[in-house]
C-alpha cells in the first residue's frame, strides 16, 4: 500500500515551524531593533489642546531610546519596563497652520498635518452618536468644508479591563467626511469655530443605550454610597458567574483532552461543552456596560481636553427616584471625569432631554422623564455645567430627534460665553423661587435674558414671538395637590399663576411631561425655559 501522508499532522507541524521561524527571526530583529507605536490618538489630521502641557505616549521594546520631535521642540525618553513610554512637552498656543510630530527611535513614525486647538469630548447615548448624515441635512452636508474642525471616533468597545488604546482616525471636516461627525459636536464646533477662528477636534466616545454608570471608572462605581445598588448588581452577577464557570471546568478540561486525542488520531473533535454566557443579555445590561470606562475613557486618559459635551438620560429616566438619584450619579461621574483628566474645573455642558411619546392633556400626569428632565436641572448647581433645554425640538414618533442643529448650537453658546468670552445669554428662563400672595403662585426666573415672553418654535427656525400668545403647560396646584392648568401671565421678570379652582395655591410645575408639546416660555434670545416643579410629591 502506498505511503499515505498525513495532511491534517503535516499542516500543523507546518504552522508550528512557521510560528517558531518567526518568532525566532523577531527575537533576532528585536536585538538591535525595536518598533516603537503610537496610540491611536496620535495620526495624521490630529488636534491637541492648546495652552495645556502635551503628553505624548506610545509602547514599544522596554529600554528602547526614543526622540520625540514637535514643532520646534524635542524631547529624548525611554522605553519603561512594562513595554510604555510616554513624556510631555511644552504647551503650544492655537495655530491653524499645520506642524508635524516625530518619534524617532530604530523605526521612525512621522503625524502629518497636525492643528493646536481646543478639544471637546462628545460622550453619551446615541443622540451625541447620531451622525450629521441621518439628520436631513443635505445643504449643511454640501458647504461643510471646515480643513480645522477634525472629528475622531472612538470604536465601542467593553472591555473587561482598562485598556491602553482605541480603535479610530481622525477626519478633516469636508462633505465627504461631515454625515459621519457627531451632528451635535458638529453644529457646536462650526459655531465655535466661526466665532473665534480656533481650531476644534471632536474626540467622540459615545455608545447608544447606556446608562451614566456605564462611564464611570470600577473605583467611583465601587466607592461611592449613592451607587451602590449598581455595584452590588455587578458583583452578584459577576460572582454568579464565577460560579456558573466553575460548574463545567471538568467537563472542559476533559474535552480539551478528548480533542488533543482526537487531534493525535487525525479524527475528528468532539463538539465542546455549553459555557455560560458573561452576563451580556437583555437582563445583565448594566452590568456589561461598566466595561465602557475600561475601552472607552481610560485609553484617553492623558489626552488634554478643553471641556466635555454630554448628550444622556434616557436610558436612567425611569421614575421620580430615578431622578432625584441621577444628580448623585452625574455629580460622582462628573468628579471621576475631572480627576482622570487632571482638571478640577473641567467644563461639563450637557443636553436636557428632547420632547418625546404622545403629549398629554392630564396636567397631574407627570413620568419618569419629567422628573429626570427636572434633576438634569438641579445639575446646574454642580460647578462649571451647563445645560442646553431641548424640550421644544423633540420628536413625538422618534427618540433620536433629527434636529441637532439647535442642541449644537445652544451648547455652544455656554461655551463661548464661558470659554471664549463671549457676550451670549448662555440659557433660557430658570426656576428661581415661588413666592404666594393670595391666589397668586408668582415665579421668578434666572436667565431673564432681553425678556420673558411667549414663543413659538417651528423646525429649525428661529423661535417667533406672535402678540398676544397665552402661556401654556403651566400647571397650579393647592394643598390638595390636585393639579389644574394654570393662567399664567408675564409680568416683567416673573411669570404670574393662578386658577378659580385653587383659592391657595402651594405649587406650580411647567413643562412637566414627557412630551410637553405647548410649552412656550422663552426669552427673548430664543432660548426656552426648563421644565421645573416647586413641589417635592
Amino acid at each position: 500500500m502506498p505511503y499515505q501522508p498525513n495532511y491534517q499532522r503535516f499542516a500543523r507541524l507546518a504552522v508550528a515551524l512557521l510560528a517558531c521561524v518567526m518568532m525566532h527571526a523577531h527575537g533576532l530583529a528585536s536585538k538591535g531593533r525595536a518598533e516603537v507605536r503610537l496610540p491611536a490618538l496620535f495620526g495624521d489630521h490630529m488636534v491637541l489642546q492648546r495652552d495645556r502641557p502635551i503628553h505624548v505616549w506610545g509602547f514599544g521594546t522596554p529600554g528602547e531610546n526614543l526622540r520625540v520631535t514637535l514643532a520646534e521642540q524635542t524631547a529624548e525618553t525611554q522605553v519603561a519596563p512594562d513595554g510604555r513610554w510616554t513624556c510631555t512637552l511644552h504647551a503650544l498656543p492655537a495655530t491653524g497652520i499645520p506642524i508635524e510630530l516625530k518619534i524617532l527611535a530604530s523605526n521612525e513614525i512621522l503625524i502629518k498635518d497636525i492643528l493646536v486647538g481646543d478639544v471637546w469630548l462628545c460622550s453619551g447615548q446615541s443622540n451625541m452618536e447620531w451622525g450629521l448624515g441621518g439628520c436631513d441635512a443635505p445643504e449643511d452636508i454640501r458647504v461643510a468644508n471646515f480643513p480645522q474642525i477634525r472629528h475622531f471616533g472612538v470604536e465601542a468597545n467593553f472591555a473587561s479591563s482598562p485598556q491602553p488604546n482605541v480603535k479610530g482616525r481622525w477626519n478633516v471636516c469636508k462633505p465627504e467626511t461631515a454625515p459621519g461627525f457627531t451632528a451635535v459636536g458638529f453644529y457646536f464646533a462650526r459655531r465655535v469655530h466661526e466665532e473665534t477662528a480656533i481650531p476644534i477636534g471632536l474626540l467622540r466616545s459615545s455608545v447608544g443605550g447606556t446608562n451614566i454608570e456605564c462611564w464611570m471608572s470600577q473605583e467611583t462605581l465601587m466607592n461611592t454610597p449613592t451607587l451602590e445598588p449598581y455595584a452590588k448588581m455587578m458583583r452578584e452577577s459577576l460572582t454568579q458567574y464565577q460560579n456558573d464557570l466553575q460548574a463545567v471546568i471538568p467537563e472542559v478540561e476533559a474535552w480539551t483532552k478528548r480533542s488533543r486525542d482526537a487531534i493525535s488520531a487525525g479524527s475528528q473533535v468532539p463538539m465542546p461543552p455549553a459555557i455560560p454566557e458573561f452576563p451580556f443579555g437583555e437582563k445583565m445590561f448594566r452590568p456589561r456596560c461598566v466595561t465602557l470606562h475600561n475601552g472607552m475613557i481610560h485609553p484617553l486618559k492623558t489626552f488634554a481636553l478643553k471641556g466635555v459635551l454630554w448628550y444622556q438620560g434616557e436610558n436612567n429616566a425611569g421614575n421620580a427616584a430615578d431622578g432625584l438619584q441621577y444628580i448623585e450619579k452625574k455629580r460622582a461621574m462628573i468628579h471621576d471625569w475631572r480627576e482622570w483628566f487632571g482638571d478640577p474645573n473641567l467644563p461639563f455642558y450637557y443636553v436636557q432631554l428632547a420632547a418625546w411619546q404622545k403629549p398629554t392633556e392630564d396636567p397631574g400626569l407627570a413620568d419618569g422623564w419629567a422628573f429626570f428632565r427636572d434633576a438634569q436641572r438641579q445639575c446646574l448647581n454642580l460647578p462649571h455645567t451647563g445645560m442646553a433645554v431641548a424640550i421644544d425640538i423633540g420628536d413625538a414618533e422618534d427618540i433620536h430627534p433629527k434636529n441637532k442643529y439647535d442642541v449644537g448650537e445652544r451648547l455652544a453658546r455656554w461655551a463661548l460665553a464661558r470659554e471664549y468670552s463671549n457676550p451670549l445669554e448662555v440659557s433660557g428662563p430658570l426656576y428661581r423661587s415661588l413666592t404666594i400672595e393670595g391666589n397668586k403662585a408668582i415665579i421668578a426666573f434666572d436667565h431673564v435674558g432681553s425678556g420673558l415672553v411667549a414663543g413659538n418654535k417651528t423646525g429649525r427656525q428661529p423661535v417667533e414671538f406672535p402678540e398676544s400668545t397665552p402661556l401654556k403647560r403651566f400647571a397650579i396646584a393647592g394643598h390638595d395637590r390636585k393639579w389644574y392648568w394654570a393662567q399664567a401671565k408675564i409680568e416683567g421678570g416673573n411669570v404670574i399663576c393662578t386658577h378659580p379652582n385653587v383659592p391657595q395655591p402651594v405649587a406650580v410645575r411647567y413643562a412637566f411631561s414627557m412630551n410637553p408639546q405647548g410649552a412656550n416660555l422663552y426669552n427673548r434670545d430664543g432660548l426656552p425655559a426648563s421644565p421645573f416643579r416647586t413641589d417635592d410629591w
